[in-house]
């Protein structure tokens, strides 16, 4: 970890062949006197925090064989005098700020093999002159402002096996000639402006094995030679015009694992062998205009874990299996399936997200749905659904969002549906429900249009909801007959008994105000965010347990809790702010159960988790139980920037917010945000903030090395160890000792996880993916075979 700056007597070096300061802490400029080093063949300056251009100085370098300077803070344009080093077949100078045009000198590197341009500034058309470098293997200017055509002479690179243009603007067809390159493997032109149909004869000539030309202006049909030898495992089409049925070819390509042909024009039905793909986990068409029914043909996808078949013409009644015990998501949304829910989907053990909405479905709710335990979101509006709720589905543990909205459903609300503590957002809206609306959990601050077109009352003085109160309950006309009078008494009495113990309660979890006696005279506050503590704790056993900074556990009337003391400076608009996190219910957050506060300081009152801090136990997690670490952060992380009405930041993610407790789940301990762990920008607490923190913790999972560790230097070093062992290391010289043995089962997921951290610690922050697409991307690759691709690298995933 040398810090400071390359001396300008470097050159003084002249007898040296090997320069390799890469992955360390140097800053200011390469120094003109390098061009003195006369027989340098490897010059390595990459992830340091260098400036200024590249000196033109390093084309007098004519033994320079490569030339790595990528992940730094280049600016200016690409020195011409590069294309005089005639030796060179390694030329990376990616992340970095440079401008301007590719010099068309680079042309005269007629040995270069690998050209590495990506993530920079750089402007105009590929400089013809490129195509003369018969020895290209891997071309990547991905991640520029690129323009111009792709032009038809790349047909002379016969040794090109990978090409990525993705992220640019180039227009106009993609050139037939690509089909001619014999080991072309890679292609990846998404996110540009290219229009046309695909080449016909695509992959008939090349070994293609990852395909993502989406997110352009494409049309035609999709060419029947894409998966020729069975070796494409990625096909990504998705948002272009293309047109047609999914070709029959495809449905014999046993190697594809990922295919996403979503938001196109595709017609026609799925073939019976397109159902029985082995290796696909990932499969959205969604958006197209297939139609035909989906029950008729056997689905044998053993390995199938997301399914998407929503926005299109489906009919029919829904299969009893997709073949696969393995399937975590399953969107069917707005089709035209009727019929029932099978009962054999309760068997779908993995399943997270259940969407069923705009269909003709009808009958009952089946009970075999409870037995989903993973289920988080449930969609079953827009239906003909009947019936009354299964009360069994006040079993399901972490469901957050549930929609039965716009169907033919009666009855009452299960009573305990309102203490499933996870459920945050409900829709009732639109059927034929009676009775009481529960007043707990998600029901109680319910909007009103989630429970409109109901016969429902509220109990108390509920008005969020938007209901009249319950006035009566509904008797037998005989007894109506008989005890009008006294029944009017007796609703009055109950009604106001209701009033009264529904206020109470109310006020039992509003803020209270309490003179304390302790020496100072403080005056402390206490709001309560949980009914039971509400009971069973007062502000004097609070204050009257010595709580410290660290926090401890502590037991007050018989209830286990976690204490913390806060900080004295304490913001005004975290006070304001804690209604919204004492409200978080989330299988991976630690749910606050109280909040107290004085001029002086503040105090925390966690639920008790049975656990130790991630920091305490990481050196000794399998490979396995840090995927589940890593997943679970993943999806608190979203939940707390996305589904909140306000997104919360943590501020200082770290292996020391996170409790594994007894089920070996992560739990994030929710505290006052504080700047220890934000990003390299320092400009405040954001989501980015805390991607750039959950980055880090994925880094310690991986290595098992955190920034505090003095071989790192200051700050974020370890960032750039990281990116520097990722781009030119084996996996064995940076993963855990412990971890090796898993690594030969599971490289290209440690592989592809160190790829979402590097991303996550991208020194801009508008560059860093967000909490959702972290989530999606760690659930979909964590758990499947495919190489190390990552969200923002190698494709839209």
């Amino acid at each position: 970890m040398i810090s400071g700056k390359i001396p300008e007597n470097i050159g003084l070096f002249s007898m040296l062949k090997v320069l390799d300061f890469g992955g360390n802490v140097l800053v200011g400029s390469i120094p003109k006197s390098i061009a003195n080093i006369s027989n340098l063949e490897f010059l390595t300056l990459a992830s340091n925090q260098l400036i200024g251009e590249i000196p033109r100085e390093l084309g007098l370098l004519k033994n320079l064989k490569l030339i790595y300077l990528g992940y730094n803070n280049f600016s200016g344009g690409i020195p011409e005098e590069i294309g005089e080093l005639s030796s060179l077949y390694h030329l990376d100078l990616v992340y970095n700020n440079l401008t301007g045009e590719i010099p068309s000198s680079l042309g005269n590197l007629t040995n270069l093999e690998y050209l590495f341009l990506y993530i920079n500034k750089l402007t105009g058309p590929i400089p013809r002159s490129l195509f003369n470098l018969k020895k290209i293997i891997s071309l990547d200017l991905s991640d520029n402002f690129l323009s111009g055509e792709i032009p038809e002479l790349i047909s002379q690179l016969q040794n090109l096996e990978v090409l990525q243009l993705f992220a640019n603007n180039f227009t106009g067809r993609i050139p037939n000639t690509l089909s001619s390159l014999p080991r072309l493997q890679v292609l990846q032109l998404w996110s540009n402006k290219l229009s046309g149909e695909i080449p016909k004869d695509l992959g008939k000539h090349n070994n293609l094995t990852i395909l993502d030309l989406s997110t352009n202006n494409l049309t035609g049909k999709i060419p029947e030679t894409i998966c020729y030898f069975n070796h494409l495992f990625k096909l990504i089409l998705f948002s272009n015009s293309l047109h047609g049925e999914i070709p029959v070819s495809l449905s014999h390509c046993k190697s594809l694992q990922r295919v996403r042909l979503q938001n196109n024009h595709l017609t026609g039905e799925l073939s019976p062998e397109f159902t029985k793909l082995p290796l696909v986990y990932f499969l959205d068409i969604s958006g197209n205009n297939l139609f035909g029914s989906i029950s008729e043909r056997r689905w044998d996808m053993p390995s199938l874990q997301m399914l998407n078949l929503a926005k299109n013409k489906f009919f029919g009644t829904l299969p009893d299996s997709f073949g696969s015990k393995k399937l975590e998501n399953l969107d069917l949304s707005e089709n035209d399936f009727n019929g029932t829910i099978p009962k054999n989907f309760g068997e779908l053990s993995e399943l997270m997200e259940l969407k069923l909405r705009s269909n003709k479905l009808s009958g009952e709710i089946p009970n075999e749905l409870s037995s989903c335990k993973k289920i988080v979101s449930l969609d079953l509006s827009h239906n003909r659904f009947s019936g009354q709720i299964p009360t069994s589905l006040s079993e399901m543990q972490v469901l957050s969002l549930l929609d039965l909205s716009m169907n033919e459903l009666s009855g009452e609300i299960p009573p305990n549906l309102g203490k499933v503590e996870s459920l945050v957002l409900v829709n009732i809206s639109h059927n034929h429900f009676s009775g009481y609306l529960p007043s707990t959990g998600a029901f109680l601050a319910i909007n009103s249009s989630a429970v409109v077109g109901n016969q429902l009352c509220a109990r108390g003085d509920d008005i969020t909801s938007g209901l009249t109160p319950c006035k009566s309950l509904k008797k037998s006309s005989i007894w109506w007959f008989f005890l009008t009078f006294l029944l009017g008494i007796l609703v009055l009495l109950v009604f106001s008994a209701l009033v009264i113990v529904f206020i109470q309660r109310r006020r039992e979890l509003k803020l209270k105000k309490v003179e304390s006696t302790t020496q100072d005279g403080n005056n402390w506050e206490i709001q309560f965010f949980d009914s039971k503590a509400s009971k069973s704790i007062t502000l004097d056993d609070i204050l009257g347990i010595g709580v410290s900074y660290k926090g401890f556990y502590s037991e007050i009337s018989n209830m286990q809790v976690f204490v913390k003391k806060l900080n004295v400076n304490i913001p005004t608009s975290f006070w304001t702010n804690i209604q919204e996190l004492g409200n978080i219910r989330h299988p991976n957050v630690v749910k606050i159960l109280a909040a107290c506060k004085s001029e002086k300081g503040g105090i925390l009152v966690y639920e008790y988790v049975e656990g130790k801090d991630l920091s305490e136990v990481i050196r000794v997690m399998s490979w396995e139980r840090r995927q589940k670490v890593a997943i679970g952060i993943s999806r608190a992380l979203k939940y707390l920037h996305c589904s909140c009405s306000q997104s919360i930041f943590i501020g200082d993610l770290s292996t020391r917010k996170v409790i594994i407790d007894g089920k070996d789940e992560p739990r994030l301990r929710l505290s006052l945000p504080t700047t220890s762990y934000v990003g390299p920008e320092y400009n405040g607490i954001s989501e980015r903030s805390d991607i750039y923190g959950f980055g880090l913790v994925l880094i310690e999972l991986l290595t098992g090395k955190n920034r505090g560790d003095a071989e790192f230097g200051k700050r974020e070093s370890i960032v750039d160890w990281a990116r520097y062992c990722y781009s030119e290391c084996h996996l064995d010289t940076w993963i855990e000792p412990l971890l090796k043995s898993d690594a030969v089962n599971n490289q290209n997921k440690m592989v592809e996880m160190m790829n979402v951290a590097l991303q996550c610690t991208a020194s801009e922050p508008a560059a860093r993916p967000c909490a959702s697409d972290v989530a999606k991307t760690l659930d979909s690759f964590v758990r499947s075979n495919s190489c190390g691709l990552g969200l923002k690298r190698c494709g839209s995933v």
